[in-house]
């Protein structure tokens, strides 16, 4: 499992970098020709929440409602650590 973590951890860094980087060159293009009108900003969206996504599977949104939070939460109700 450590090793699955690790791989999907690395290729979200690389996803991430290939984002910045190729939004930074569409930005610099939409500035060049068009400054006016941002389109630049529906990719940005677009793939903004793609990574997002893609960060949920790394890191999951077990982290915010999983086994830990199960067992604050039961601590809280009981009123003592199990």
């Amino acid at each position: 499992m450590a090793l699955r973590h690790v791989r999907r951890l690395r290729a979200y860094y690389g996803h991430l970098a290939l984002y910045v980087a190729v939004l930074s060159m569409l930005l610099a293009i939409n500035l060049l020709t068009r400054p006016q009108h941002l389109w630049v900003v529906w990719p940005a969206l677009g793939w903004g929440f793609a990574i997002v996504m893609q960060a949920l599977q790394v890191w999951g949104p077990a982290r915010f409602l999983g086994p830990d939070w199960e067992r604050r939460q039961v601590e809280k109700r009981l009123g003592r650590p199990l």
